[in-house]
């Protein structure tokens, strides 16, 4: 869902993992501030067949729709042209059918390895505890060192690594 994103020329992409044990919910919101989608685009966006792409099929929102309303969630789309996206899916945390989250960490890697010229924000929250990665932060920190130098990447690698616990267990 993130790539669809960076295609959508998002300059921003802010994803969001919130656990909540008392609700028994697990909620992921990614935000962009890429070219939005008008009114005919979101209708069919959970066709399976329907893509802006020059492919046939287009299918990571509605095989996420399916994941999430297997695990009693549900999936939301909001977006405006010019504004960009919202795409917030929940699931039951403890419904046998919610797929795992997966690393974390390994995915924003990859997203900053491939993208460095764009930002990337993530949030976890899990009771408690909260855990906020910004890459303009690092940027202004590096001066004319590029995000994804092999020191900065294995510094980054590593306080990801430390810091994103509470989703992968």
């Amino acid at each position: 869902i993130a790539e669809n994103s960076i295609r959508a020329d998002a300059r921003t992409v802010t994803i969001s993992i919130d656990r909540d044990s008392e609700k028994d919910m697990l909620r992921v919101e990614l935000i962009d501030d890429g070219r939005g989608m008008d009114a005919a685009t979101l209708e069919h966006v959970r066709d399976p067949f329907f893509t802006t792409k020059q492919k046939k099929t287009g299918l990571g929102i509605p095989l996420l729709a399916q994941a999430a309303e297997q695990a009693g969630g549900s999936l939301e789309i909001d977006s405006s042209p010019g504004k960009g996206t919202r795409v917030t899916v929940s699931f039951a945390w403890s419904n046998v059918d919610r797929p795992a989250v997966g690393s974390m960490a390994e995915t924003l890697l990859t997203l900053i390895a491939g993208h460095p010229e764009l930002d990337f924000v993530y949030t976890e929250r899990d009771g408690g505890h909260e855990f906020r990665f910004d890459t303009r932060e690092i940027k202004k920190e590096l001066d004319d060192v590029p995000i994804n130098a092999v020191e900065v990447m294995a510094a980054i690698k590593n306080m990801l690594r430390e810091e994103i616990k509470v989703i992968e267990q």
